[in-house]
């Protein structure tokens, strides 16, 4: 594992439609000497953002090269259909691919969906970016199908999405660089993956330096565990939560064995 101490702070790409907010907060929570920097990339900027040292780690769309890069998966978006607010589409609560059958669907040149061809009709030129897409919806020229966070990220007053069940549909994933795997990537693994503070899995050390094992009291060794995870105090309360009671049972067992027999 690359040692990490030489890095004053973390970088962390992520592409439009993922919000790493909740995480940043953790992050900024349980690592406060250690700045997060965010920095929003494209789709397709991103695997070189990665590749090349700007970023240690990226919220990004799979897939990505395994061969270089490691990968996490952390959900799975909805696909949509963006249309007018007046498109026959709204009537229903979802649609599939054969209801586009007929429509102009637009295919921007940074699509994200990973289909060779949308459903319906083409348009005649492909939009450069989903934004350019979006204004062209709005003209009235097509629909763009699109993962919901996009759909949301360009939202307008005057468009709506309904949800298209059977396209194929967008993975957000942590990914990093397979041999740039720092501690503070590390750490960030732990975050998004919903590790506690005190996960042995997790790197992140208590915020006094110690190394969070207790110590133990002089004199021997009061205060360790035995196998089981019971203190011995606790060993002499079971039996019913009754002190005496094990002493009581093992009499009485003695008591039915009977006397013993006599030496000849």
């Amino acid at each position: 594992m690359t040692d990490s101490t030489a890095s004053p702070s973390f970088r962390l790409a992520y592409v439009p439609g993922v919000t790493p907010a909740k995480w940043v907060r953790i992050w900024n929570e349980r690592l406060p000497d250690i700045p997060l920097e965010l920095l929003q990339v494209t789709a397709a900027e991103a695997p070189a953002v990665l590749r090349d040292g700007a970023a240690d780690a990226g919220l990004v769309r799979l897939p990505v090269d395994r061969t270089v890069f490691s990968a996490i998966p952390l959900y799975t978006e909805t696909t949509v259909v963006v249309v007018p607010k007046d498109h026959l589409v709204t009537a229903v609560d979802e649609v599939t691919c054969a209801d586009l059958a007929e429509e102009v669907v637009l295919h921007p040149l940074d699509d994200v969906i990973g289909w060779e061809r949308p459903p319906g009709e083409p348009a005649f030129e492909r939009p450069a970016t989903t934004a350019d897409a979006v204004d062209l919806v709005a003209a009235g020229i097509g629909v763009l199908v699109v993962p919901q966070s996009l759909a949301r990220l360009h939202h307008r007053r005057d468009l709506t999405y309904r949800p298209l069940v059977d396209a194929p549909q967008s993975e957000i994933a942590l990914s990093w660089p397979e041999d740039a795997t720092t501690d503070l990537v590390e750490d960030f693994i732990g975050i998004v993956r919903g590790r506690t503070v005190n996960s042995t899995r997790g790197r992140t050390q208590p915020a006094d330096g110690s190394d969070g094992k207790r110590s133990e009291p002089k004199g021997g060794g009061g205060g360790r565990k035995p196998a089981g995870g019971r203190s011995a105090g606790q060993g002499a309360r079971s039996g019913g939560g009754r002190s005496g009671s094990g002493a009581r049972s093992g009499a009485a067992k003695s008591a039915r064995r009977g006397k013993p027999r006599r030496r000849s």
